[in-house]
């Protein structure tokens, strides 16, 4: 049973764990083992981490064990970061967190999100009715990432 609630302090290690894994298992059929280490470098957080999750709409989608994913919502409707634990992809939990965020941002009358999605998360988003405006090039060090701007219309509140 997939529950999904707002973060919570303790969340940082657990939600890192889950992104780190998220680039070098989940993502890795689409980015090369030098983008999967840039992306994504280190097991642990880095310093500003908890700091830059407290900031946002973070909500958590959690199993009985623990956290299975998580989605940020910056307060301008900039969804930052999209990740599941690789074990539960295909699950529900993606759609599950993304159903939390546009509430969120229904909540708050934000009325476009936006969003830079990898290459498996385009996939996700495009099923979810997000609109693709195409593919850039972002650096990491001296490693280029592609990814892929996109922007979903909320529909107001009770509409």
């Amino acid at each position: 049973m997939i529950r999904v609630r707002r973060y919570r302090a303790g969340d940082a290690a657990p939600l890192h764990a889950i992104f780190y894994r998220a680039v070098h298992e989940g993502a890795a059929a689409f980015y090369s083992v030098a983008e999967q280490r840039a992306w994504a470098p280190h097991t642990a957080p880095p310093s500003d981490w908890a700091a830059r999750l407290a900031d946002q709409i973070t909500c958590v989608a959690e199993e009985p064990d623990g956290p299975v994913g998580f989605m940020t919502l910056g307060h301008d409707g900039h969804l930052d970061l999209a990740y599941v634990a690789p074990e539960t992809m295909g699950r529900g939990v993606a759609s599950a967190l993304h159903d939390r965020i546009l509430a969120e941002a229904q909540a708050r009358g934000l009325t476009t999100l936006d969003t830079e999605a990898s290459h498996l998360a385009r996939r996700f988003f495009l099923r979810q009715g997000w609109r693709d405006h195409g593919a850039q090039q972002v650096a990491r060090g001296d490693v280029r990432l592609t990814n892929f701007r996109m922007t979903k219309t909320v529909a107001p509140r009770g509409g």
